[in-house]
C-alpha cells in the first residue's frame, strides 16, 4: 500500500481531479467524515486550538499539541490521507525542520507552512503581519531538506498571506520561490474574486493550487465546481465541522438552560455513536485474537 503522502500525490497528479477535504478537529469528527467516504480530510488549525485549549486561532497553540492531534486523526484510516496545518512551522529553521520531521513521523499526506510571524492569526482576520519573503523562503528550505533527509514522504504545500499587505504580484512571488525550492502546492490565502481565483492557477500552473472555503471571510464561497472550474485541484472546508458542532451545541445547551430539557434527536443512541467510532472493527479484533469479551452481544 501506498504511503499517505503518495497517495495523495497520485491524486493531485490527475488533472481533471479535485480533491476535496472537509475540515476536522478531533476524532468524532473525523470518524464522521471517514464515514462519508471522502478521498481527503484537513485537519484545521483553528480548531485543533478551540478544541485542545478553548481559544482563538492567535498563535498559541504548540507544534506538540499539533501534532498529536493530527497524528490521532491520521492513525483512524492511513489509506484516507490527511492534509494538516502546521502554521509558521512554530519558530525558525530549525523548529520548521522539526516539525516536518515529526509531521512525517507521525503519517500525515502532508502540511502547509506560511508567512506570518510566529504571533500569527487566522488568515481571514484583518491587519496580519509578515516576515520578510527571505525569511519566508528559508522556512520552505529547511521544510524540503527535513523530508528529503528523512525515511519518508509528506506534501509541501507552502501558504502565503501577502495578498492582503502586499498585493497580488508580491504573493504571488513567494509562492514561485517556494516552488522553485520544492514546494509541491501553492495556498493564496485571502483570494478577492474568482477573477483572481483563476488568475492565480493560470500564473502557477502546472502546480496544483489550493483554495481555502471560510464562510464570512474575505474571499468568495466557491463550491467543489466552481473550484475546479477555476482550476483549483485542492479545496478545503476548514470550519466546516466546528461550525456545525457550535451552532448545534450552542442550541441544545440553550433549550436545556431555558427548558431544563435536552434536544431529543430522533434515531440516535450510543450504539450509533459507538459503530461510528470503531466498535464493530474492536469487536472483530477481539473475535480475530480468540478473545470472549463480546460473545454475548453488546
Amino acid at each position: 500500500m501506498s504511503s499517505p503522502a503518495g497517495k495523495l500525490r497520485s491524486m493531485l497528479a490527475d488533472e481533471n481531479k479535485i480533491v476535496v477535504c472537509p475540515g476536522v478537529y478531533d476524532g468524532v469528527t473525523a470518524r464522521l467524515a471517514l464515514k462519508e467516504g471522502f478521498d481527503a480530510l484537513y485537519m484545521t488549525g483553528a480548531g485543533t486550538t478551540a478544541s485542545r485549549l478553548g481559544q482563538a486561532d492567535l498563535g498559541v497553540i504548540t507544534l506538540n499539541e499539533m501534532r498529536g492531534n493530527a497524528e490521532m486523526i491520521a492513525s483512524l484510516n492511513p489509506s484516507v490521507p490527511l492534509i494538516a496545518d502546521a502554521d509558521t512551522g512554530f519558530g525558525g529553521s530549525l523548529m520548521v525542520h522539526r516539525t516536518v520531521t515529526e509531521y512525517i513521523r507521525a503519517g500525515i499526506a502532508a502540511l502547509h507552512l506560511e508567512d506570518q510571524p510566529t504571533t500569527k492569526r487566522c488568515g481571514h482576520l484583518r491587519n496580519k503581519q509578515l516576515v520578510s519573503e527571505q525569511e519566508y523562503l528559508s522556512r520552505i528550505r529547511a521544510a524540503v531538506h527535513a523530508r528529503n533527509i528523512s525515511d519518508g514522504d509528506i506534501v509541501l504545500i507552502a501558504r502565503t498571506d501577502a495578498l492582503q499587505s502586499l498585493g497580488y504580484d508580491a504573493a504571488v512571488s513567494r509562492l514561485k520561490g517556494a516552488i522553485e525550492l520544492g514546494a509541491d502546492v501553492a495556498f493564496l490565502e485571502g483570494i478577492l474574486s474568482k477573477e483572481q481565483a483563476r488568475q492565480v492557477c493560470k500564473d502557477l500552473e502546472p502546480t496544483p493550487v489550493l483554495f481555502n472555503v471560510v464562510p464570512g471571510g474575505v474571499s468568495p464561497e466557491l463550491s467543489v465546481q466552481e473550484a475546479k472550474a477555476l482550476g483549483f485541484r485542492v479545496i478545503i472546508f476548514p470550519g466546516l465541522a466546528l461550525g456545525a458542532v457550535y451552532r448545534a451545541v450552542e442550541h441544545a445547551l440553550k433549550q436545556l438552560n431555558e427548558s431544563g430539557t435536552q434536544v431529543i434527536h430522533a434515531n440516535t443512541n450510543p450504539r450509533d455513536l459507538f459503530n461510528v467510532l470503531g466498535l464493530q472493527e474492536a469487536v472483530s479484533i477481539d473475535i480475530a485474537a480468540g478473545g470472549d469479551l463480546y460473545e454475548k452481544g453488546l
